[in-house]
C-alpha cells in the first residue's frame, strides 16, 4: 500500500506550521510509521532548526538539489535525504545545503520554465519514489500565494492540513488556498481526488479573556465549515471537532525551536503534546473514523498509536510467586508455539515505570485471587489499552473460584488449569484466543476431550458400552447446540460410566470399545477440536498452533 502526501500550509507566518509539521512527523515515526518530512519553504527554510539535535551530521543536499538533477537529467530521482535519530524511520529532505551558495540557486530557479521542461513528470516519479518508501511525506510549504505552494497544495499532495490564527486575514487566506488548490488540481493532467482539508486553529490562547476567545472560536468556525465536508462523520458536527482541532498557545514553547513532544511523553489535557498527539492521529488514520474521536479522544489516540506499532513481546504473563513454577512452564510451551512470552512477576516495579507498553497482551495467572499487586497491573494495562485491540485473558489455578474474582476479572473469558489441562492445554487455548477463535462449545471447567479419550481406553461391560453410546450422542447434539451446561453434564455422565472400578479379581466379561463407539467418540473429538472464528476475538495476523 502507498504512503499518503500530506502538506502543512499556512496564509501568513508565526503560525507554528513548521513547530507542528515537526511534531507531528516525531509521533507518527514514534508510532510506528516510516516518515519523511519535506522544506518546501526554499526562500526561508526552517524545519532543519527543529531536527537539529537528531542529526548526526548537517544535511549535504535537498529540495534544490532535486532541481539541479533534473536540469542535469539524471535517469531517476537521487536520494538527498538524512536519517534521523532517537525515534523509528525518520528522514528529513532539507530545502538545500546551507552555504553560501544556497541564495543564488534558489533566486536562479525560474519553476513556470521548469514545468515546461517536464519538471511536473520528474516531481511525479520523485512523489512515486516518496510514497513507496513512506508511509506518510510531510511537506512544509511556503506561506502566501507562490509556485512553490501551488506544488505543495495542489500538485503533490493527497491532503492538506491549514493552519492559522484567530486573525481574518490568517483564516480566509488558509480557506482561500484551500479552494484554490482543488481548482487547480481539476486542471492538472494527473489522476488526483478532491483534497481533504484539515483545518487547524494554532496559537489560541482561550486562558485570558475566555468570552473573546469563544467569539473568536465561533468566528473560526464559520470561516472554515466548509473544509470538513468530505472527510468529516455526518455524526460529528464542526462545532465538536473544531474544538480537537485547537492548538493552545503556550508561553514556553514559543522560544526556539523545540520538540515538546519528546519531553510530554504522556501529556495533561493542557499541555501542548495533547493536541499535538489529536491533530498526529488524525493524520496516522487518514482523516477517518471521527465519530470514534468525538465520543472518546483518548481511544482514538490509543489506537492511532498502536495501530502500526510492533511490540517486542506478545504476551505477558502475570504471576505471584506461589505459581511462578507454572508461569514459567506456560511461557516455554508458549515460546514452542511462535509467541512471544515474558514473565511479570508481582513486586517487578520496572513495570511502573515504563511510558508504554512493549506487550501486547496479558495473561493474569490467578492462584484463589486476584492480588493487589495483578489488580494494579491490569488497571495500568487497561489504562494504556483504551481504543486498543488489546486483551487480558485470566489463566485460573484449581484454587482459583471464577465468581470470587472481581468483575473486570470474573467476566473475562478465562483458562483453567486443571489434572487433565497442563500448561501445554493451556498455552494452545491461549493461542486459540490471540487467533480469534474459540471452541465451539465452552463447557467451563469439564475437559470434554479428556473424558471422551479416557472413554475410548476403558473396558467395560457391553450394557455399559450401550449407555456410552447414548452419552456420547447427547453429547453431540449438545456440542451442535452450543449447549456448554448440557454438554458439561454429559460428561460428568461420562465420567462417571467410565471411571476404574475395583476388578475384585478379573475383569471378565469387560470389553474394550466396541468399533462403531469408537468411531462415534472420535467424531466427537474431531468436532470438539474445530476452532470457530470470534467476532470479538484479537484477530491476530496469527500464531501456529502446532
Amino acid at each position: 500500500m502507498s504512503g499518503a502526501v500530506v502538506t502543512f500550509y499556512s496564509y501568513k507566518g508565526g503560525v507554528g506550521r513548521s513547530f507542528t509539521l515537526a511534531n507531528i512527523a516525531v509521533l507518527l515515526a514514534r508510532w510506528g510509521h516510516r516518515v519523511l518530512c519535506v522544506d518546501w519553504d526554499l526562500e526561508a527554510p526552517g524545519l532543519h532548526d527543529y531536527f537539529r539535535p537528531m542529526m548526526s551530521a548537517d544535511p549535504t543536499g535537498g529540495v534544490v538539489d532535486l532541481v539541479d538533477d533534473f536540469l542535469a537529467d539524471k535517469t531517476g530521482p537521487v536520494d538527498h535525504t538524512t536519517r534521523l535519530t532517537g525515534v523509528g524511520t525518520l528522514d528529513f529532505l532539507a530545502a538545500g545545503r546551507d552555504d553560501a551558495d544556497y541564495v543564488g540557486r534558489v533566486q536562479r530557479i525560474d519553476w513556470a520554465r521548469l514545468y515546461e521542461a517536464g519538471f511536473g513528470d520528474y516531481l511525479e516519479r520523485c512523489r512515486t519514489q516518496w510514497t513507496a518508501a513512506y508511509d506518510f511525506v510531510l511537506l512544509d510549504s511556503r506561506t502566501g500565494v507562490s509556485d512553490i505552494g501551488g506544488i505543495c497544495t495542489a500538485h503533490l499532495p493527497d491532503r492538506l492540513v491549514v493552519l492559522f490564527t484567530a486573525n481574518v486575514q490568517s483564516i480566509r487566506g488558509a480557506v482561500g488556498i484551500a479552494k484554490l488548490a482543488n481548482a487547480a488540481r481539476d486542471r492538472m493532467p494527473y489522476d488526483r481526488p478532491q483534497l481533504t482539508v484539515l483545518p487547524l486553529l494554532s496559537r489560541f490562547d482561550s486562558r485570558e479573556e475566555y468570552d473573546r476567545s469563544e467569539q473568536w472560536r465561533r468566528i473560526c468556525l464559520e470561516e472554515t465549515r466548509g473544509l470538513f465536508g468530505n472527510w468529516l462523520d455526518r455524526q460529528v458536527s464542526p462545532e465538536v471537532m473544531s474544538r480537537h482541532l485547537t492548538l493552545p498557545y503556550i508561553s514556553y514553547w514559543s522560544f526556539g525551536e523545540q520538540l515538546p513532544v519528546r519531553s510530554e511523553s504522556i501529556p495533561a489535557a493542557d499541555q501542548i503534546s495533547f493536541a499535538l498527539e489529536t491533530a498526529a492521529a488524525l493524520v496516522a488514520q487518514n482523516f477517518d473514523r471521527t465519530a470514534v474521536l468525538a465520543e472518546n479522544r483518548d481511544a482514538y489516540v490509543a489506537a492511532a498509536r498502536t495501530g502500526n506499532r510492533e511490540f517486542t513481546h506478545d504476551v505477558r504473563v502475570s504471576t505471584p510467586r506461589s505459581t511462578v513454577d507454572v508461569a514459567t512452564a506456560l511461557i516455554k510451551e508458549l515460546d514452542m508455539l511462535g509467541v512471544r512470552a515474558e514473565l511479570s512477576l508481582s513486586g517487578d516495579r520496572s513495570l511502573l515505570t515504563r511510558t508504554e507498553d512493549d506487550t501486547k497482551h496479558l495473561c493474569l495467572v490467578v492462584d484463589r485471587t486476584v492480588s493487589r499487586w495483578q489488580s494494579a497491573e491490569v488497571e495500568l494495562f487497561l489504562h494504556r489499552t483504551v481504543g486498543q485491540n488489546r486483551r487480558v485473558i485470566p489463566v485460573l489455578t484449581a484454587a482459583a473460584e471464577p465468581n470470587a474474582l472481581p468483575g473486570y476479572v470474573g467476566n473475562l473469558r478465562y483458562l483453567r488449569l486443571g489434572p487433565s489441562r497442563g500448561p501445554a492445554e493451556v498455552a494452545r487455548g491461549l493461542v486459540d484466543q490471540l487467533n480469534g477463535v474459540t471452541s465451539l462449545v465452552d463447557a467451563e471447567d469439564v475437559d470434554l476431550v479428556g473424558v471422551l479419550r479416557k472413554a475410548v481406553r476403558a473396558l467395560l461391560r457391553p450394557r455399559l458400552w450401550e449407555l456410552v453410546d447414548e452419552v456420547v450422542g447427547g453429547l453431540l447434539a449438545a456440542i451442535g447446540s452450543g449447549d456448554g451446561v448440557r454438554a458439561a453434564e454429559l460428561a460428568a455422565d461420562l465420567a462417571l460410566v467410565v471411571r476404574p472400578r475395583s476388578a475384585q479379581g478379573n475383569d471378565e466379561g469387560r470389553v474394550v470399545v466396541p468399533p462403531d463407539t469408537r468411531t462415534a467418540i472420535e467424531w466427537v473429538v474431531r468436532v470438539l477440536e474445530v476452532r470457530a472464528r470470534d467476532p470479538g476475538g484479537a484477530h491476530h495476523d496469527g500464531f501456529p498452533r502446532e
